[in-house]
């Protein structure tokens, strides 16, 4: 079960921009994320190399925390709006939801939920 402390530190390393740093530091080796009941990609490796591919398509992404992280036993549950900011044209925000489930001090699994309509 991760202590306030530990969820507090993973939340402000991805508010600080460092999301492929948060997947390195906060995920197990054989972490698993979802996208809406998607399939899961699996592996840290993979999954940073996922995020830096889709960071890369953007100028910047400004994240926010709309809520304090929800924490009872391994599950956290934390509320983010991201703002995709394209290198041209007008920015678009997304809210989601991130399902987690640690395993001591670090994430094993991730479930996103969220509405595609957002982005469109």
């Amino acid at each position: 079960m991760p202590e306030r402390k530990t969820v507090d530190a993973f939340t402000a390393q991805v508010l600080r921009g460092d999301h492929v740093g948060a997947i390195g530091d906060w995920y197990h080796e054989d972490a698993s994320m979802q996208e809406n009941q998607g399939e899961p990609r699996v592996g840290r490796d993979l999954l940073m190399d996922g995020e830096a591919r889709t960071l890369a398509r953007f100028a910047r992404v400004e994240t926010e925390l709309l809520a304090p992280p929800l924490i009872d036993g391994d599950t956290v549950v934390i509320r983010w709006r991201f703002t995709f900011v394209p290198h041209e044209g007008p920015p678009k925000s997304m809210e989601e939801v991130a399902w987690q489930t640690w395993r001591g001090d670090k994430i094993a699994r991730e479930t996103f939920f969220y509405d595609p309509r957002q982005m469109a």
